[in-house]
């Protein structure tokens, strides 16, 4: 089952896991020693960000590795830039109607 990337990052256990990760692979034993939780607990996360498709494991000898797909977040981001989009037009239009604003009052400043 395909898990929604949006379930992986509410947890703040899984983003953390992700920002370890994000720069070079890690081992699940050197992930979960950064954790006041149980390894078992730390396996659930890296499942649940697995089955997101957010990490991959990959095996070398005996130990096994939790590499991040970040690539994966783009769905995030292209759900979050169109609020920002909303969000610049909303402060520019405040922006221009403060500009406005100001200069009335320059202009009454000036006829007094």
């Amino acid at each position: 089952m395909r898990r929604d990337v949006f379930q992986a990052i509410a947890d703040p256990t899984r983003r953390e896991i992700i920002n370890m990760i994000a720069h070079h692979p890690l081992n699940v034993n050197a992930v979960a020693e950064n954790f006041e939780v149980s390894r078992t607990a730390i396996y659930k996360h890296i499942k649940m960000l697995t089955e997101c498709g957010l990490v991959v494991i990959t095996q070398f000898g005996r130990e096994r590795y939790c590499e991040a797909r970040l690539e994966g977040l783009t769905e995030v981001a292209d759900w979050v830039e169109q609020y920002r989009k909303i969000w610049t037009e909303r402060f520019d239009n405040l922006e221009n109607y403060l500009d406005e604003l100001e200069t009335k009052k320059k202009r009454s400043v000036r006829k007094k």
